[in-house]
């Protein structure tokens, strides 16, 4: 939001004043009241009171930092992570890890409040599904690289900043990832391989991307690239091959555009396999550098059972995988439905999407490159209605077309994955013409951050 001047809020910046904060925020930040007017405290939680000094001031709120609590949350812990406060990475390392489900779902209710107008008190939310040990669960890691008086660093932006933070050794990483980023960064270090400058946009190596297949041990390495040319590339490949035997499939990828988004659109095999193998319960995946997988595969099984157990196939259902990535939730669904169709748009995806299917032998289940809301008002069309459609949109929810698509065909069932309960609860908003929400289920698929993933039942009214 912008900064104004002609404000509403009557708190000036360096004012101090006392909080009490009655909520967490969709950020993990507390949010209280002072006078009438929000205020955002990062770090703080609900039920403590905090003198706050005011940091910004925006039109409608103001946003705080504690500058000491009076009244400590009984449910406060020490942080294990030693760059917790200057990372960012993580939101809730200070909240205890079976209080931060209870407000997870209470983040999911806010959402549903503020976007709807539906009877919260009539609705089946059910607890949030945690994990048994909330550490070293990611899968995956995107550190960018930088250089700080002649020594490589790998490591995330801090909050609101461009300030590169250091992360050797991240406690909600896996192991394997950390080790990956570790080991080639000391490479690239060794061989002199210049680090690209985003201010200067000079250099070459921008970020390196690690994923492990828990299931397998497999790695993969990406190093994203600001040019095709990379000098030393046996040899980079020779030394990862040598240090890290783990590493099944190295790819470096070109993005040389000024943008926030990590990957380019080419990418070129360096050494190994193209793909690394995943197992999620009795299923195996291909996994492509580009393709999106689920980050926390333990948590994953869970969320994916919620799935078959919302969509409660009985054999003959036709079902749609919108946004279907390599074809987890299809295939996952595929041995209970008569047929399954995927889309999505990163064709790398797709084409995992139909190894995964040909090699799990599956004739029934189908993928097409391309966008939801265009492929499927397509079969339509053509006179092939589904029965069951599970969306997994990502973080701006689903399109508009799809969602009138989905009102066309009268699916009896929607099963809505969600990542973002905002955009869930505005798109809900559209599916309550013809359905009902049955229940929701919160999953944690990132414990120690804010997010909170949702599994929603939908019936057609």
């Amino acid at each position: 939001m912008k900064k104004s001047t002609n404000t509403s809020v009557n708190i000036h910046k360096g004012q101090v004043f006392p909080v009490t904060i009655k909520r967490l925020g969709i950020n993990g930040e507390g949010v209280g009241y002072f006078k009438k007017q929000v205020v955002f405290v990062p770090n703080a939680l609900p039920g403590e009171e905090v003198v706050v000094e005011a940091t910004n001031i925006h039109n409608h709120f103001a946003e705080g930092r504690i500058k000491k609590i009076r009244k400590k949350s009984p449910h406060r812990v020490n942080p294990p992570c030693p760059i917790y406060e200057d990372c960012g990475g993580c939101q809730l390392q200070h909240l205890a890890y079976s209080q931060q489900l209870v407000e997870k779902r209470d983040i999911l209710i806010q959402a549903l409040e503020r976007h709807t107008k539906l009877d919260i008190e009539k609705l089946d939310i059910r607890p949030t599904i945690g994990m048994d040990d909330p550490w070293l669960y990611r899968n995956k890691s995107q550190f960018q690289l930088g250089e700080i008086k002649g020594n490589y660093i790998a490591g995330l932006y801090s909050i609101n900043s461009h300030r590169l933070i250091d992360i050797p050794n991240c406690i909600v990483q896996h192991p394997a990832t950390n080790q990956a980023v570790r080991v080639v960064k000391e490479i690239l270090s060794d061989l002199h391989i210049p680090v690209y400058d985003e201010r200067k946009r000079t250099g070459l190596v921008r970020t390196i991307v690690a994923r492990v297949a828990v299931g397998t041990g497999d790695v993969q390495v990406v190093l994203i690239t600001a040019k095709k040319d990379l000098p030393k590339k046996e040899l980079i490949v020779a030394e990862i091959q040598k240090r890290l035997p783990e590493v099944k499939s190295i790819i470096q990828n070109i993005n040389g555009k000024k943008t926030s988004l990590i990957f380019g659109d080419e990418s070129l095999q360096l050494g190994g396999e193209e793909t690394i193998q995943e197992v999620l319960g009795d299923i195996s995946f291909e996994l492509s550098s580009r393709a999106f997988f689920q980050l926390n595969p333990i948590q994953t099984v869970k969320l994916y059972d919620e799935v078959k157990k919302a969509a409660g196939l009985t054999g003959k259902e036709k079902v749609v995988d919108a946004y279907c990535g390599v074809g987890t939730i299809g295939l996952w669904l595929a041995d209970k439905a008569g047929e399954v169709r995927g889309m999505d748009v990163v064709k790398e995806g797709i084409r995992d999407a139909r190894k995964n299917a040909e090699r799990l032998g599956l004739k029934n289940a189908h993928y097409e490159v391309g966008k939801a809301e265009t492929v499927m008002p397509k079969w339509v069309k053509a006179g092939w209605r589904p029965d069951v459609v599970v969306v997994d949109p990502p973080r701006a929810g689903c399109d508009e077309t799809l969602l009138d698509t989905i009102l066309k065909t009268g699916a009896k069932t929607v099963v809505y994955v969600s990542c973002n309960p905002s955009t869930l609860a505005k798109d809900l908003n559209k599916l309550m013409k013809k359905y009902k929400i049955e229940y929701m289920q919160p999953v944690d698929m990132f414990p120690q951050t804010a997010h909170v993933e949702c599994v929603s039942q939908i019936v057609l009214k």
